[in-house]
């Protein structure tokens, strides 16, 4: 079974604390001050700010997205899963300066998270929409078999990925631990082992960024940025050799990409005040028909020049539903222009 989600961070705080990316952006210092004021900003996306700075817009996305969660909860019960795959990207979290994989298989024997720590719970304004403590702990069964069975699978067809049999400094990115906390918004318990599946999506930002805000006051030189991320092709590719593996394995697996779309943050063309409407729109109608040779032949530079990059942990499931030969039976295309990423959602039934 195929799921597209977000894990979109600002969904853990409160409404009004949503657009606290965009504010961050535009008061940081460096930042083109012909673009700080909202009556610079586009018509749809002055619209969405308001007279409430946002807050009014971010309720009906947390509507949106929470309803969402809570229909993939019930086709994920509904198939009784024995894992979940999750692809997603690590933003200077657990790989820092000493390793950045392209791939990894994090396949731990349990997984284990504190999310509401202080820096953080400083930047919820104190509290997450939960009203958790700081210091809350969340544990998930990991699958250390499937894990190493698919490194394995994956290396014998020429993938050279890496593999984890515990964390190196973070215990669970957030990609993951969000997509696990949002599917169990309604807090019921989340029993299924979970196989973390890493993508570098940030590539040339991923240390000299650190998956964060660029620095407007010290933009980066051509030499200080990193290596590239895998190719798109790369990771569709994979994908479909994932699907090969797990289709002949004793598992029933969902194979989920958790990522938002393009990001303001990310999109020097848009003055990172808003995504890339147009390049999402192009990638989801492709996603939609099942013209999946767009999705395989869409080149890196535009995954970078339209903040796309976190679209990569779609192009390897899109790779697994090409693969299956399946189409989404259900997707939504759920636009935004103050909340910093589009976001898809998408349902490949077994």
């Amino acid at each position: 079974m195929g799921i597209g989600l977000t894990h979109y961070p600002p969904l853990v705080g409160p409404d009004e604390n949503m657009t606290r990316i965009l504010k961050a952006t535009i008061n940081q210092p460096g930042y083109p001050d012909e673009y700080r004021d909202p009556r610079s900003w586009p018509e749809e996306m002055r619209r969405e700010w308001g007279d409430d700075d946002g807050a009014t817009a971010a309720a009906r996305h947390r509507e949106k997205l929470v309803g969402w969660f809570r229909r993939l909860r019930e086709e994920i019960e509904a198939f009784r899963p024995d894992l979940l795959l999750i692809w997603g990207d690590d933003q200077y979290e657990n790989f820092r300066e000493d390793v950045v994989p392209a791939f990894c298989v994090l396949a731990y024997d349990e997984h284990e998270a504190q999310p509401w720590t202080g820096e953080l719970m400083r930047l919820l304004g104190g509290s997450n929409v939960w009203g958790e403590p700081e210091g809350t702990t969340f544990r998930y069964p990991g699958h250390r078999a499937a894990g190493k069975y698919l490194a394995a699978r994956l290396l014998e067809e020429g993938f050279d990925v890496a593999y984890a049999y515990r964390p190196l400094h973070h215990g669970l990115g957030h990609a993951f631990l969000n997509a696990l906390l949002f599917l169990d918004y309604d807090r019921k318990g989340l029993g299924y082992a979970v196989l973390p599946f890493q993508v570098n999506c940030y590539g040339r930002r991923v240390i000299a960024q650190r998956g964060g805000l660029p620095n407007f006051s010290r933009p980066l030189g051509e030499d200080e940025l990193d290596p590239p991320a895998p190719a798109p092709w790369r990771c569709f590719d994979l994908g479909r050799a994932v699907a090969r593996a797990l289709a002949g394995s004793p598992w029933r697996a969902v194979l989920i990409a958790s990522s938002s779309w393009s990001h303001a943050f990310l999109t020097a063309k848009t003055h990172f005040l808003h995504p890339d409407h147009e390049a999402d729109r192009r990638l989801y109608e492709a996603l939609r028909e099942g013209s999946y040779e767009v999705w395989r032949e869409y080149p890196l530079s535009a995954i970078e020049d339209s903040g796309q990059q976190e679209v990569l942990n779609w192009m390897c499931l899109v790779g697994a539903m090409a693969e299956l030969g399946r189409r989404p039976d259900e997707s939504e295309f759920i636009t935004t222009w103050v909340l910093n990423s589009n976001k898809v959602f998408a349902i490949f039934r077994p």
